[in-house]
């Protein structure tokens, strides 16, 4: 007897693997659990500034309202840590270095899993005839850890992303919704346990209970998504992280089978795995602009950008230094970058402010 042929769903994620995605799963369009989750979240107004999540409210939670004909969601992940960065701890523990979010540190992750969603998308169609599909990586409201989840990609870890026994959390997922019916894959297990260092770790305890974060205190949070000024009683805690937070995900012991992108475009750009908070906070909005084309951190904006380093200088010990580069700042146009100039230059000004070491792993 011959071999028995091959299912859809086999062919569409060998398909994905071939376009470079690590692992391609498929999940349903149910998810009433996580929609419970979803509207007790927004209901704390743990969202904070992110409108659009309450904005469409329940929605995120289902796909078939979300893109009308939905049968199917396709899910992906890839790889992002790339081999030829500076290591994060040591970033961490140099006050006078600039850390950024290992995921941001190469090409606008938007681009490369759009570019390789669309690609398997045009794959299926040649393959399998015409139908509806919509692409989403990380553009619109969906829920991509819950039907990653769903489809057994990985776990909802404590600290709220997704873990996989087989590469920790250092990826990124994409979805493809398609009006096809096609076989899902059963979700895994949770592989937590009793660890808690995600919530240890936490700078500014964000992670308010296993799988429970309050984005208002977060980060990531404050340093992408938030427009105006951060609270006076976060900047302390935020050392010099000026692009996101891995606090995390570099405390997680699942994270030690962590793997390497497979994507060239993740290497790191602009020396920004070890680059000098004086010297980033130089850069004209020009020159932000050109260094940042085709990269996530462009989405921010040169004040916020200012606004973040500012912080950073002024939780880095004193020095000639970093008063110099902020007194270049002290008359900024934006009164966001003069507040905060004006408070790293008072830290700067008193004694040193005990810049905080990360949590040993």
């Amino acid at each position: 007897m011959g071999e028995p042929a091959e299912s859809t769903a086999a062919r569409v994620k060998r398909w994905g693997r071939e376009l470079g995605f690590d692992a391609v799963a498929i999940a349903g369009t149910t998810l009433e659990r996580e929609e419970a989750r979803l509207l007790d979240w927004l209901g704390r107004g743990w969202h904070g500034d992110m409108e659009y999540m309450a904005r469409h409210g329940a929605r995120r939670a289902r796909p078939a309202e979300l893109v009308p004909g939905t049968l199917s969601v396709i899910t992906a992940r890839l790889n992002y840590t790339a081999s030829d960065a500076r290591d994060a701890e040591a970033v961490l523990e140099d006050p006078e270095s600039a850390f950024v979010s290992r995921y941001a540190l190469g090409r606008d992750y938007h681009k490369v899993l759009r570019s390789k969603l669309q690609a398997l998308a045009d794959r299926m169609v040649r393959e399998l005839g015409p139908f509806h599909y919509r692409v989403f990586t990380d553009s619109a409201p969906v829920m991509e850890v819950a039907l990653a989840a769903r489809s057994g990609l990985g776990w909802r870890g404590k600290h709220t992303l997704l873990l996989s026994r087989d590469a920790g959390s250092l990826f990124f997922l994409g979805e493809l919704f398609v009006a096809l019916e096609l076989a899902t894959d059963a979700p895994v297990t949770e592989h937590c346990g009793s660890c808690t260092r995600c919530l240890e770790v936490c700078p500014t305890q964000a992670i308010v209970a296993p799988y429970q974060l309050d984005a208002r205190r977060c980060i990531s949070y404050l340093t992408i998504e938030h427009h105006g000024s951060i609270a006076p009683e976060l900047r302390p805690l935020m050392g010099n992280r000026i692009y996101g937070c891995d606090d995390c995900q570099m405390v997680c012991p699942w994270n030690k089978y962590a793997r390497p992108a497979g994507d060239p475009d993740f290497a790191v750009r602009n020396g920004l795995d070890d680059a000098s908070l004086s010297a980033l906070f130089a850069w004209t909005e020009d020159e932000f602009d050109r260094r940042f084309e085709g990269s996530a951190i462009r989405r921010i904006g040169h004040e916020r950008w200012l606004r973040n380093i500012a912080v950073a200088l002024g939780n880095a010990p004193p020095s000639p230094a970093a008063r110099a580069a902020l007194e270049a700042r002290r008359d900024h146009p934006s009164p966001i970058v003069r507040e905060h100039v004006a408070w790293a230059l008072a830290r700067q000004a008193s004694e040193p402010p005990g810049f905080p070491s990360p949590a040993p792993s």
